[in-house]
């Protein structure tokens, strides 16, 4: 377990230090300002983590729906501690919002699950771009962090 008392602060430098491991992106470049605002948010926090900059692999597709198929690509390369799905889905006039965000989603947890990665999932799905900005810093230094956390958590389990 993940430390108590004083031992937090040592406990989570551990969690998200990543000076040990290699991370993969994807990036959909529909919504292109928003999603290369989330990558270097990400890319950002990633080096900040102790990433070297040579283990950051980043890859772009056109849109949410190609995330998994590349993602998919890069886990049976079996090189990466974790990988990073980053997009932005906004909400239209029709129902391709709905079938762009469940597959997206599902497709992303499941490589996850098949090949025992974790996969930080960063595919924005808002209302309008206005929340898509709101979000795109803070969610891309989130999925950094939860990629490398969940890397040194799955070398603990």
């Amino acid at each position: 377990m993940f430390g108590a008392d004083k031992g937090n602060i040592d406990s989570e430098d551990r969690r998200l230090d990543g000076k040990d491991l290699c991370i993969g992106i994807v990036q959909a470049r529909f919504n292109a300002g928003v999603t290369d605002a989330l990558a270097a948010a990400c890319k950002a926090e990633l080096l900040q983590l102790g990433l070297a900059e040579k283990n950051i692999h980043h890859l772009t597709v056109p849109g949410a729906l190609e995330i998994p198929i590349a993602l998919q690509a890069m886990a049976e390369k079996a090189r990466y501690d974790a990988l990073i799905a980053l997009g932005c889905i906004i909400r239209g006039e029709t129902y391709h919002f709905e079938l762009v965000a469940n597959e997206s989603a599902a497709g992303v947890t499941r490589l996850g699950l098949d090949y025992q990665i974790p996969i930080a999932n960063a595919i924005l799905t808002t209302e309008d771009m206005a929340q898509a900005v709101a979000r795109q810093v803070d969610k891309g230094r989130d999925a950094a962090r939860v990629a490398v956390e969940m890397a040194n958590f799955l070398d603990t389990v």
